[in-house]
């Protein structure tokens, strides 16, 4: 395929979910000029990173986020699509994270699974032992990350492509060796907007922001190649523990993992062999606080969910955030006594996606306990026999 074909490819992937950004209306208003120019400087090898928007986030917890230019963000997925395929083929199947067909669920229904595995349909005692990285994003060598990835990227250099050559002769091959080195090196702080002030970061533990990572380690969150970079760091980790420790009920998302065993010192033993695997090969460190053994029969919380046996539960803070998000609802309603049309279609698609979310766990109850007092919502629609869906009256459509 043509360059120019894949820079409209990634255009289009870039897009998605993105329509109503300032930062890609302001790029579209002159689309294909813009395209045509961004292919020229990758052809050319002129391009160079943009400036990146830099702000705070309070939910689910506090975080810095580094948004890129929406000209870089066409490039993210140039070389997401790249380099994709080939680290597919050597993740483990238990790494959830920015892979399609995975996911948060995918996630939670493995550790059911495993869980169901190991205890012999929970017919004897097994252990869940569930680690955190510290500050995982803000602590990544990126010198280490390309060299890993590169030592990749050349052992597929033989590999046939479907035009019959081999893509290390390509000029994929030689795009992403011009283009991985620019986006892994690139420093966010040293050329950003910062939105709002100072004052947002307290707070903030250190370890949570660039602005405190060393020269040369951290990788911006926000980023699609972020979060592809944050699976190929880790996963010669996987390797290890899959391959090394032959942890056969083994599972990770992003800095999130798990390992579940019949015997509870031998997880305990774990511990300081992978936070020493962790520390010498990828200077990176277990969080002290966030050490988890217990039974499986206690429950696991992991992925928004409590896994315990038979059945799983969404958890607690989903389900205040499923409640604030009705309150406000509420409030909109009482302050709008003829709701326009666009209003009631977002109240929809916001609580649909709750109740999308929760339909994949036993919540009958908790949504009846919910959405039992919520008059105004009632007013303009109505939930299903099952509460799986809400529905606007027809009335409030025809305007």
């Amino acid at each position: 395929m043509e360059l120019i074909e894949d820079v409209f490819k990634a255009y289009y992937d870039a897009r998605k979910g993105k329509r109503n950004s300032a930062n890609q209306l302001r790029y579209e208003m002159n689309l294909e000029e813009n395209l045509v120019e961004l292919y020229h400087e990758i052809k050319e090898r002129r391009y160079r990173v943009g400036r990146s928007i830099c702000f705070m986030v309070d939910y689910p917890v506090k975080r810095e986020v580094f948004a890129a230019d929406f000209r870089d963000r066409i490039v993210h997925h140039l070389l997401f699509n790249y380099i994709s395929p080939i680290y597919e083929r050597i993740f483990i199947d238990d790494c959830y994270s920015c892979r399609k067909g995975k996911g948060t669920l995918y996630g939670v229904r493995r550790l059911e699974k495993h869980i169901r595995s190991c205890s012999l349909n929970y017919t004897r005692d097994c252990y869940i032992l569930k680690l955190d990285l510290a500050g995982y994003f803000m602590n990544i060598n990126r010198q280490k990350l390309y060299d890993i990835m590169m030592k990749t990227l050349n052992k597929y250099e033989y590999l046939a492509m479907p035009d019959g050559i081999h893509w290390g002769d390509s000029d994929e091959f030689e795009l992403v060796k011009y283009l991985l080195p620019l986006v892994i090196m690139n420093d966010p702080v040293k050329n950003c907007f910062r939105k709002g002030s100072w004052s947002e970061w307290e707070g903030l533990p250190p370890s949570k922001s660039l602005f405190h990572s060393p020269e040369g380690y951290g990788l911006p969150i926000g980023n699609l190649t972020s979060q592809l970079f944050s699976n190929i760091y880790l996963n010669e980790f996987d390797q290890y523990v899959k391959r090394t420790l032959c942890m056969k009920h083994y599972g990770r998302y992003v800095d999130d993992f798990f390992i579940v065993h019949t015997d509870k010192r031998f997880l305990l033993s774990l511990v300081p062999v992978i936070r020493e695997y962790l520390w010498e090969n990828l200077d990176i460190t277990l969080h002290p606080k966030k050490i988890v053994l217990q039974p499986y029969q206690k429950g696991i919380n992991f992925l928004g969910a409590v896994v315990k046996p038979y059945r799983t539960y969404i958890h607690n803070r989903a389900k205040r955030k499923f409640k604030n998000e009705l309150y406000l609802w509420e409030k909109k309603l009482a302050n709008n006594p003829n709701p326009p049309k666009y209003l009631l279609l977002q109240m929809r698609a916001s609580i649909n996606s709750y109740l999308g979310i929760m339909q994949h766990f036993r919540t009958m109850n908790l949504k009846r306990r919910i959405l039992s007092d919520r008059p105004l919502i009632y007013k303009y629609g109505y939930f299903n026999n099952r509460m799986g869906k809400y529905i606007l009256l027809k009335e409030n459509l025809k305007f």
